[in-house]
């Protein structure tokens, strides 16, 4: 009993203290340590996150459509609505024509304003995101 409560002394001390605060997705070393890992405080730059950021903005959508025998590639011009990982919507403010257009199909774009863009990766971003008016 006395080696049982030397143990049970021993342990009671660091089954008082709290367990250390985690960040879903943190990794431990074997020893139980917490590994900080700076969490990242923007999107990557992606087609899609560069159309987000640039929301209610006016583009020149070249388009390529492979095997049509109608039209190869066709051109769409309009206000970014929304843009997903594999679509864009753009509208034609003039008519109210709505667009679906499949980011496969997108060779490039061009705006006739700057461009806000959010950059992974610059020098001097430091904890915080940076954003920037491109031409």
């Amino acid at each position: 009993m006395g080696g049982g409560a030397a143990m049970g002394g021993g342990g009671g001390g660091g089954m008082t203290s709290q367990p250390p605060q985690v960040t879903s997705g943190s990794p431990m070393t074997p020893t139980g340590t917490v590994v900080s890992t700076p969490q990242p405080v923007f999107e990557q730059s992606y087609i899609e996150n560069i159309l987000r950021l640039n929301l209610g903005k006016t583009g020149t959508f070249y388009m390529t459509f492979e095997n049509n025998s109608e039209w190869n590639a066709k051109i769409f011009k309009g206000v970014i609505e929304a843009a997903g990982r594999d679509h864009i919507i753009i509208s034609d403010r003039a008519t109210g024509q709505r667009f679906l257009l499949l980011m496969i199909n997108l060779d490039y774009v061009t705006f006739d304003e700057p461009l806000t863009y959010q950059y992974p990766g610059a020098a001097g971003n430091g904890s915080r995101a940076t954003s920037r008016n491109c031409w």
